[in-house]
């Protein structure tokens, strides 16, 4: 794991390429690295349990599947995380209904916001 004084370092999970695209350039301008960006469950799952990264942003949806799977590696793991979701926040089903949401579209204020959240916990 990275040391508590180096920049935060984020895993990225979003199937949207574009979308993927602009949150690592939000990351960018917020002053934060991206330890990996990847669009499937398969890929978020490997770099969620064996990647090097203080948190993550996770789309909820990739493709027709739901990210919970990943969301679950890194509770075990200690790491924290936003869900990013179209369908609204408070769509999540009850065990992930005290994480932190953003509804998409949201503007890097909020992203910026929800990030010092999850860092400072």
């Amino acid at each position: 794991m990275t040391s508590a004084n180096a920049t935060p370092r984020f895993l990225v999970v979003e199937d949207e390429y574009l979308i993927r695209m602009l949150l690592e350039d939000m990351l960018a301008d917020l002053g934060y690295d991206v330890a990996a960006a990847v669009g499937s469950i398969a890929e978020a799952s490997e770099f969620a349990a064996n990647g090097d990264f203080n948190a993550a942003i996770l789309d909820v949806n990739l493709d027709g599947q739901e990210i919970f799977p990943v969301a679950d590696i890194l509770a075990k793991r200690g790491l924290p995380f936003v869900f990013v979701t179209g369908y609204g926040e408070g769509s999540l089903p009850g065990p992930y209904r005290d994480r932190p949401a953003l509804q998409k579209p949201f503007q890097a204020e909020r992203l910026k916001s929800a990030l010092a959240g999850l860092l400072a916990a």
